[in-house]
């Protein structure tokens, strides 16, 4: 962060830094601007300086995150940026089929029996891991498999926040990627016209 603001200072010229809408914000005088917000859905208050960003910007002590499709899951409790604790795994889910009547029908109840118990496995090792989690949850993977597993009773209560992470059936590359996705700092950039 700190290099890449000097990068943005040296391309657009002096720049004036505030703190606006929980975000640091830096206009410039070519007319060019940016905005960093916090990782987690958190909200910046601190001083209108860079190195305070970053000291802001810090992971939390505690999260978690939770990656879940229909091909596996993988969960992660995290100290800071070190993982204490995480677990990936699959399922095999019968994938759509062309077949029409009764073959269909049937296709898609095993499909779905198929989908509740790779679900339920997640939910079991995110159980394990995540109970007691004092931090933010990032989730991320399937919409309604993310619901599925975070409906079950021993995960009611974990704070989920942003940013929703769209990945692949994961695996341990995916998860150890996500991880350092859900840290970054989301930057916002708007060229001044040329004249």
């Amino acid at each position: 962060m700190p290099r890449w603001a000097g990068n943005f200072v040296e391309r657009h010229g002096p720049t004036a830094w505030t703190v606006a809408d929980g975000a640091l914000r830096g206009d410039a005088d070519d007319g060019s601007w940016c905005s960093a917000r916090l990782p987690f859905d958190r909200s910046y208050d601190g001083a209108a300086e860079v190195g305070a960003f970053v000291a802001a910007s810090a992971p939390p002590e505690e999260w978690g995150l939770l990656l879940v499709r229909k091909g596996g899951f993988a969960v992660a409790r995290l100290a800071g940026d070190r993982p204490v604790g995480s677990k990936v795994g699959q399922r095999h889910v019968q994938g759509r089929t062309k077949a029409g009547g009764q073959s269909q029908q049937r296709f898609a109840r095993r499909r779905d029996n198929q989908a509740r118990e790779a679900y339920g496995a997640a939910a079991d090792h995110a159980a394990r891991i995540l109970t007691g989690l004092r931090g933010p949850l990032v989730t991320g993977g399937d919409h309604a498999g993310v619901d599925a597993v975070l409906a079950d009773p021993r995960l009611a209560g974990l704070p989920v926040v942003g940013p929703w992470l769209a990945v692949p059936d994961p695996r341990r590359a995916v998860l150890d990627a996500a991880i350092n996705e859900a840290q970054a700092v989301p930057i916002e950039v708007e060229n001044a016209p040329a004249s």
